[in-house]
């Protein structure tokens, strides 16, 4: 059974409208009555936050919404939660909701936590006896117990976002509509909620996560919609659209060069273009080809590597620096590089930049962030990005005691 349809929804906005009088207020009305579809053009001071925008989401799938900012992710959330209205389309949500899109917005400020914890449970739809019989997990799992009985006015944010994330954890929703709330909250209990939010997904909850963290979206989602202006940009597998995303603000097509590359293993009995999936350890070449479009006396190729969850720089090299010389080439002229490289990272996405600099002139030729991307697969998870292959063994450690009778190691 489907929980959420979000079916060729649009939804527009209007920016400072205001009336002074009956008189103005009435055609505007009758405007907005008439130029509520798609199809309909835009008055002054109107634009579509969302266009035409599906997906659905099942009992048990995660489904994560990415995208820059003012791309429509909140409004997309806000529409399913019911606070917005869409303009065109269908913005369905079936089964019991909990909506965690600004976790403390049901707080009043001069009631204490534990006033607000029944409050916010009336909120989502809870009974007084639910709130009760949960009351002290709900306490326990936001780490309060020493200020549940202080007004919520005196909490840090950190604070206000844990108690409500409690409530909404342990109101054992079917369906969970998540906004980027769990950023103000601290490492530990960010993880703790993320480990909830599995729990979640494995019971069969039907969710879906708007965040700009992709290192969560690639762990708690299989499929993601990336937005751009309001529309569908890319939807599918998650690791595909965040490779997509991180490749978006780059152009392989400069004004100055032009840049291809292919990745393949070393091996030439195991030889792959366009390898994705790699082992750690895996020895990669990374085929470059430039289209110089303008004379340069010297140039050189530049190689980085993107942990795309976290989107943390991880390495760097320019072709100088391992032996290339410099490069001269005219206008229309080809070039082609091969870079050699031992992928000794952790399990997990990463994205490959390669940029032409002018170094005469300081400027870049030509850059493409996520020209190529690939997935270093793994049974055992490492933290970090670097996979630097440690081994152990017991090591037997011989005792022997000091004049005083006290212990010491050999």
């Amino acid at each position: 059974m489907t929980r959420v349809v979000f079916d060729r929804v649009w939804k527009k906005f209007r920016i400072g409208e205001s009336h002074d009088s009956l008189r103005d207020l009435i055609p505007s009305a009758f405007g907005r009555l008439f130029r509520s579809t798609p199809s309909a053009p835009l008055a002054a001071h109107e634009f579509w936050a969302i266009r035409d925008v599906s997906f659905e989401v099942g009992p048990g799938e995660v489904v994560g919404i990415i995208g820059h900012n003012g791309a429509g992710k909140s409004t997309a959330l806000k529409l399913l939660s019911r606070i917005l209205k869409p303009t065109a389309g269908r913005a369905e949500v079936r089964g019991r909701v909990g909506a965690l899109i600004e976790v403390a917005a049901g707080f009043h400020p001069d009631l204490t936590g534990r006033e607000n914890v029944f409050l916010q449970g009336a909120i989502l739809g809870m009974t007084r006896a639910d709130t009760a019989a949960r009351f002290d997990e709900i306490v326990a799992f936001a780490e309060l117990e020493r200020f549940i009985d202080t007004p919520v006015k005196h909490y840090s944010s950190g604070m206000n976002a844990r108690l409500g994330f409690a409530v909404v954890a342990h109101l054992q929703p079917e369906v969970l509509l998540v906004d980027e709330v769990l950023a103000v909250g601290d490492m530990a209990f960010q993880q703790k909620c993320y480990a909830r939010m599995r729990r979640f997904r494995d019971e069969g909850v039907a969710m879906v996560f708007v965040s700009h963290n992709l290192t969560a979206i690639a762990q708690l989602c299989d499929t993601t919609v990336l937005l751009n202006a309001g529309r569908t940009a890319a939807v599918g597998r998650t690791a595909e659209v965040i490779a997509h995303y991180c490749s978006g603000a780059s152009n392989a097509e400069g004004r100055d060069a032009s840049i291809h590359a292919t990745l393949r293993t070393a091996r030439p009995s195991a030889a792959q273009e366009n390898v994705r999936h790699v082992t750690p350890g895996s020895r990669l070449l990374l085929d470059i080809t430039i289209d110089f479009h303008r004379h340069v006396e010297r140039a050189t190729v530049g190689v980085v590597i993107w942990d795309v969850r976290s989107e943390t720089f991880v390495t760097g090299v320019s072709s100088d620096a391992i032996g290339i010389p410099f490069v001269a080439a005219d206008a229309g002229e080809q070039r082609t590089f091969t870079f050699e490289f031992t992928a000794h990272l952790a399990r997990g996405l990463y994205a490959i930049e390669v940029n032409v600099v002018d170094v005469d002139r300081q400027a870049f030729l030509a850059n493409a962030r996520g020209i190529r991307h690939f997935d270093v697969v793994d049974s055992v998870t490492f933290g970090g990005v670097a996979n630097l292959y440690f081994t152990g063994a017991e090591t037997t450690v011989a005792m022997k005691t000091l004049a005083s009778g006290a212990p010491s190691i050999a």
